[in-house]
């Protein structure tokens, strides 16, 4: 794995330098927020991961992460805050960040995230490589009454029109609550579902992605993710009618 630590701090890279040379990762590491995007830029395809830490100097982590996801919508980032704001990592995940961790953090925990996100990362890939060798003209895996789903072409339509520009995790928690409709699950079960691990108790970033998804449904056609107060979120197009 290639990894990208934008870190200003340089005594928390070089603790982490150690952990991550344990995994035997190559990893490079640029100290503010202009010299990320530019060592981004250069090659986008040749990164897995970018850890951003929030807090730069020349551009803010909120700045970079912008710049980053007008070059790829793919690329894993972990956002690193010693904010204790809430509104701060909620609207890091809104702006395309797939995790966050706070500091101070365990090394250990940020490694597992890493791995985590990387294997989700790593699997979606996979099966986008498969996609290409198979006929794209197969029927939708997910079919409602007005939505539809296919995984081949990671397309998603809702009375006909696409749902543009979803991104990875977008797809698969929509995809997820899509496969059983009326179904409600809770924010823990999406994140193991959809994030394959533990976040610890921490449901926000299932909120700020159901946000987004929903922001981009209602570009195309009514509301089909419903929340169930002190429960969950459930998916449920019976009410709607074509347009």
């Amino acid at each position: 794995m290639k990894l990208l630590m934008v870190e200003d701090n340089k005594s928390v890279s070089e603790m982490m330098s150690m952990f991550f040379e344990k995994e035997k990762w190559e990893v490079e590491y640029a100290y503010d927020g202009q010299q990320a995007v530019e060592m981004f830029s250069q090659d986008p395809d040749s990164w897995d991961m970018i850890t951003l830490d929030l807090n730069l100097p020349k551009m803010d982590g909120m700045q970079v992460n912008a710049a980053i996801r007008k070059i790829s919508k793919t690329v894993p980032i972990i956002i690193l805050t010693a904010r204790d704001s809430e509104s701060d990592q909620v609207l890091g995940l809104e702006m395309g960040a797939d995790d966050y961790v706070v500091k101070p953090f365990s090394p250990i925990t940020l490694i597992a995230r890493i791995k985590a996100l990387h294997r989700r990362a790593e699997l979606n890939l996979s099966d986008k490589n498969l996609e290409t060798k198979a006929d794209t003209n197969q029927a939708f895996d997910v079919k409602t009454d007005h939505f539809s789903l296919n995984t081949k072409t990671r397309e998603a339509f809702l009375c006909g029109k696409m749902i543009e520009d979803l991104t990875p995790k977008e797809f698969e928690l929509l995809k997820t609550l899509a496969q059983k409709p009326r179904q409600v699950f809770s924010r823990d079960q999406l994140l193991q579902l959809v994030w394959d691990y533990e976040y610890y108790g921490d449901e926000r970033t299932v909120d700020a992605h159901i946000k987004k998804i929903r922001q981009k449904i209602e570009k195309v056609g009514p509301q089909v993710i419903q929340t169930v107060w002190g429960v969950g979120y459930k998916f449920d197009d019976s009410e709607v009618e074509k347009r």
